[in-house]
């Protein structure tokens, strides 16, 4: 059975990356972990009360979040009522990042879902502040759907890659079952200045290969200095719609996230967005 975490702050943009959750896996047998956790919600108000104040108000807000949930969950049985999919709801007093790692770990979460923006909503943003947080800390897969993203089947992924990272097994799982689920074409993408690969690169090449050999694959080399804007055009010019890239110790990836001008950047992605963690546990 695969396990989905999904973040809500009961925005719009949430409860559409949890529609998008349930059309992806519609056909699996799935636990779906539908977590709300309010401690910011809880000291953003309560910088000048009193302990017992804080504590009523503490209880205010698990009272909203549980009703919050509720009805989630009743939209979610109207939206898709699937007898193989099954569903948690949590509220938690707690950090996002700190309660969703303590999911993924006792639960043994399979990915996390989640929007790429909440409440606030600012349109000049990519990511979210959550977003990025979840990005770059949770130790678990991470599919980000973007505002106004409907579903449509993974058909065609893109996976950027210098081919510098020995990728691990446990790590292409997911992309392998998703891909043979949909019959899938990944898309490796390699952005160079020198079109001949190192040893090291081929021998990284040589094991995607083993690793994926029930998945159609197709090898790309783009000559090019900007690997944002090589990523943009090969989205657009190739009906991309799944982006796959691992966050790792010096990668591209992780390059942008720890970036406080990610939005600079100018990775406006609009389509799924998957990111694999390959960071030291």
């Amino acid at each position: 059975m695969r396990k989905i975490l999904i973040p809500t702050d009961f925005s719009e943009n949430a409860m559409n990356a949890i529609r998008y959750a349930l059309e992806l896996f519609k056909y699996e047998e799935s636990e779906f972990f539908i977590i709300h956790a309010f401690a910011d919600e809880v000291y953003d108000q309560s910088t000048s009360l009193t302990r017992e104040l804080f504590d009523e108000v503490k209880k205010i807000m698990q009272e909203k979040s549980n009703e919050g949930l509720q009805k989630i969950f009743e939209n979610v049985k109207a939206i898709s009522p699937n007898p193989r999919h099954t569903y948690k709801m949590i509220s938690v007093f707690g950090t996002l990042i700190d309660k969703a790692n303590d999911f993924v770990d006792e639960e043994n979460i399979d990915i996390v879902v989640m929007g790429t923006k909440g409440k606030t909503d600012d349109r000049k943003l990519t990511f979210g502040s959550n977003t990025l947080q979840v990005l770059k800390y949770v130790k678990c897969p991470v599919l980000a759907i973007p505002e106004g993203c409907f579903y449509s089947s993974p058909k065609n992924i893109l996976f950027p890659t210098d081919y510098m990272l020995p990728y691990k097994r446990r790590e292409l799982k997911l992309i392998r079952t998703m891909s043979k689920s949909f019959r899938s074409t990944i898309n490796f993408l390699y952005i160079t200045t020198f079109k001949k690969l190192s040893i090291r690169q081929e021998d990284n090449k040589a094991f995607l290969k083993d690793c994926l050999p029930d998945i159609e694959l197709s090898f790309h080399v783009k000559e090019a200095d900007n690997i944002t804007t090589a990523i943009n055009s090969f989205l657009v010019k190739n009906r991309i719609d799944l982006l796959v890239m691992i966050n790792s110790r010096h990668t591209y990836l992780e390059n942008i996230l720890y970036q406080s001008t990610i939005d600079r950047i100018g990775l406006y992605i609009k389509i799924p967005f998957l990111t694999i963690q390959n960071l030291q546990r």
